[in-house]
């Protein structure tokens, strides 16, 4: 990401850290990351990873989405590229993303608030994804819905791959 990415994506943790009356050391020990990383982030200095930003928008207690809406590009980490396509304001909250991942990438995603769906559209490629245990696999043009309170994984071919992937929150979320 570049600077005025970092410092954008920096003063939103800040923000929604700060609206949630949740300390800078709470937070951190909460996410499981260095009080100095989160520090580093809000003061636009840092470069989160993919999984970073995820377990801040877990703790904080908000979607994905509410932490990297106001950046422009995506956010990049070991050949998987997530951008914010659009994110719902009604209740239940909805985010829709469009990822690609580089060949033969596998990331594994944790647990969503209880009772969050996703639905998986592969654009182009293919992909294996589910959660421990029941798992499906997709070309391009086929979709999947599933639970996603619960450890899930995503898989990608011998090929470049996309998908769009929409996220429904169950429950109302605080988002300032």
């Amino acid at each position: 990401m570049d600077s005025m990415t970092l410092a954008t994506l920096g003063r939103r943790l800040q923000e929604l850290r700060l609206a949630k009356g949740v300390s800078l050391s709470q937070l951190a020990a909460d996410a499981g990351i260095a009080k100095s990383n989160l520090s580093r982030l809000e003061q636009g200095i840092g470069n989160p990873t993919i999984d970073t930003i995820w377990r801040l928008a877990l703790q904080l207690n908000v979607p994905f989405g509410s932490i990297v809406a106001p950046i422009s590009g995506s956010v990049e980490q070991d050949g998987v590229q997530v951008r914010l396509i659009d994110q719902g304001h009604d209740d239940p909250k909805v985010d829709v993303y469009l990822i690609t991942y580089a060949p033969n990438t596998e990331r594994n995603a944790e647990a969503h608030s209880k009772g969050t769906r996703e639905r998986v559209t592969v654009v182009s490629g293919d992909m294996e994804f589910g959660t421990k245990g029941q798992t499906s696999h997709l070309q391009a043009g086929e979709s999947h819905e599933f639970m996603a309170d619960q450890p899930h994984f995503y898989r990608s071919g011998d090929t470049w791959t996309t998908v769009m992937i929409t996220i429904a929150y169950t429950r109302e979320w605080e988002v300032s």
